[in-house]
């Protein structure tokens, strides 16, 4: 749980630090997303997406360097999405496929629903934050947790092999989750 915790303040303390920036999008999921809801233009869906990848591969690069610094250290899996003999709980590819999609939309519809104007302003990156706790806490057993697939790419990049050829479910499950969630927002939650 303390993982899933700090990631969560993590991702709630960068919402509200750069949120006013980029909009606070570290996910190529939730960019698409927010595209298929009408809330993020066309001409930047690329360029946010190679600025996500690009920044989860730093950020696996300096925790790859940190955690090799220790003495023992051995790369292990290190925090790769993974199915089959690579989930944490040895859950197979359709488990991994519908949590992603599942907690991916659930994710979407957070976002949406707490950055609509009918809703106070300012808290939104609080019940981001949160939601994405939850998720972790549901799906680190599952998949180690992707709903970003920047984030899978950078770790995947590390570990290679297994990683790799495992890591198009990782783009695709949350993509469609995002989908799915910015369609359900528009039919019962975008009501003016």
């Amino acid at each position: 749980m303390g993982v899933s915790l700090a990631f969560g303040l993590t991702v709630l303390t960068m919402a509200y630090a750069v949120g006013g920036v980029s909009g606070g999008h570290f996910n190529p999921a939730v960019s698409v997303g927010l595209f298929a809801a009408g809330k993020f233009p066309a001409s930047l869906l690329i360029p946010y997406v190679v600025a996500q990848v690009a920044g989860a591969i730093a950020a696996a690069a300096a925790l790859y360097v940190v955690a090799s610094g220790k003495a023992d250290f051995q790369l292990g899996g290190f925090a790769a999405n993974g199915y089959g003999e690579h989930s944490p709980g040895g859950y197979g590819l359709m488990s991994a496929l519908l949590i992603e999609v599942l907690l991916t939309a659930f994710f979407l519809f957070i976002i949406l629903g707490s950055t609509h104007g009918r809703v106070l302003s300012g808290f939104a990156p609080i019940a981001i934050g949160l939601a994405l706790t939850l998720i972790h806490l549901i799906s680190i057993p599952v998949t180690n947790t992707s709903v970003n697939p920047a984030r899978s790419t950078g770790q995947a990049l590390f570990v290679g092999g297994w990683a790799l050829q495992q890591l198009w479910l990782f783009w695709l499950a949350p993509i469609a989750g995002a989908v799915i969630g910015a369609i359900a927002w528009k039919a019962v939650g975008e009501k003016d």
